[in-house]
């Protein structure tokens, strides 16, 4: 995963409160989108700026506010002031280095989220994090940049008499929560097949790549579940203890949401072990190809020998030796090499040795 470009350390020294943006700019401008809905109609627009937040009319019931690429401390004050934000609240949408996260207030909930991508060939974790605050009246979605993990939300709202235009801000909450926790099975699936590869890989020719490949795998899903498992105690408060925010009809979604949570953290489990395991197939798959190697070295190593042991024998400086006088010793002595060289051949390949 890359590491964000500004570290906490930058902000040592300054009040608590203190509206300093840490982490990655990964888009040039901040956008601004509002959607105003209920049952009887919707309402959606761009916003120029932040400030147009406090002059918008609402023509409907319930307002989503979505902001891509918040930077600006002047923005996002602009922002707290027409939704009432505590300036803790505000200091951690700037921070783009939170984990994964719930914080309680009276007129609204604060939440972070995350979600995951996957670059391949490197398996290079990427990763953005979501703001979400979820009032009465109202939810804002702050994302570092544009993506597709809200686009459905967006179309079952656009969709006349569907059951989110129906609902209230809680329904269109666990909406976005459940979207992104739904983008944590495509990442999922990736790791999987993934895995696959690589035991290809190894089986087929393990190279000293794969082995990097392997560690690297194993990081990736470490990082994920390390980062990962604290999403499991915040849908767990939103189900037991956010009775102001959420109906108890949704309530029960969100133990859905939660059910899927755990399905995700024992599936990257799964992948932990199964990465280990890569790890003991390579290191046996190239025991077993040193062994092989060795072995064949054995036998041709085994079959020069009795070859040396005869040239060595007519080496030694004795007057009488057999064959010495002979015009056709030489001869006789490589046909006996050889002789010895076809019987040592046909023993091993019987025993299978070659």
């Amino acid at each position: 995963m890359k590491k964000p470009k500004k570290l906490r350390s930058s902000k040592a020294g300054f009040p608590p409160g203190s509206l300093i943006h840490i982490g990655e700019i990964k888009i040039p401008e901040t956008s601004f989108t509002l959607i105003d809905y209920d049952d009887r109609g919707l309402a959606e627009r761009p916003l120029v700026s932040s400030h147009d937040f406090a002059t918008a009319p609402r023509p409907f019931k319930l307002r989503w506010a979505n902001i891509y690429g918040i930077q600006k401390a002047d923005d996002l004050k602009e922002i707290g002031q027409t939704f009432n934000l505590h300036p803790l609240v505000q200091e951690d949408i700037l921070n783009n280095a939170q984990r994964q996260k719930i914080d309680a207030y009276d007129d609204y909930l604060y939440l972070v989220l995350h979600r995951y991508e996957l670059k391949s060939p490197k398996l290079e974790l990427m990763q953005d994090q979501i703001s979400l605050v979820l009032g009465h009246d109202f939810v804002l979605s702050f994302q570092e940049r544009q993506s597709q993990t809200f686009e459905p939300v967006r179309q079952r709202i656009r969709t006349e008499h569907s059951s989110l235009r129906k609902g209230g801000a809680d329904t269109l909450a666990y909406s976005l929560i459940d979207a992104v926790v739904d983008s944590y099975f495509a990442v999922i699936e990736q790791l999987d097949d993934h895995a696959e590869q690589l035991e290809m890989d190894i089986l087929s020719h393990a190279k000293p790549s794969t082995l990097e490949a392997i560690h690297q795998f194993k990081r990736t899903v470490s990082q994920l579940r390390r980062n990962l498992q604290p999403l499991r105690e915040i849908l767990g408060f939103l189900h037991r203890d956010s009775d102001n925010f959420f109906r108890p009809e949704v309530a029960l979604y969100i133990r859905d949401v939660y059910d899927h949570t755990v399905h995700i953290l024992e599936s990257l489990e799964d992948l932990r072990d199964q990465a280990s395991g890569l790890l003991d197939v390579y290191l046996t798959t190239v025991s077993h190809r040193v062994n092989l190697e060795v072995r064949t070295l054995t036998v041709v190593a085994t079959i020069f020998m009795p070859a040396t042991l005869i040239a060595g024998i007519f080496g030694m400086n004795f007057r009488t030796m057999p064959w010495l006088e002979l015009g056709g010793g030489y001869l006789y002595a490589l046909g006996l090499m050889a002789a010895i060289a076809v019987v040592m051949l046909i023993l091993f390949w019987r025993r299978r040795l070659v």
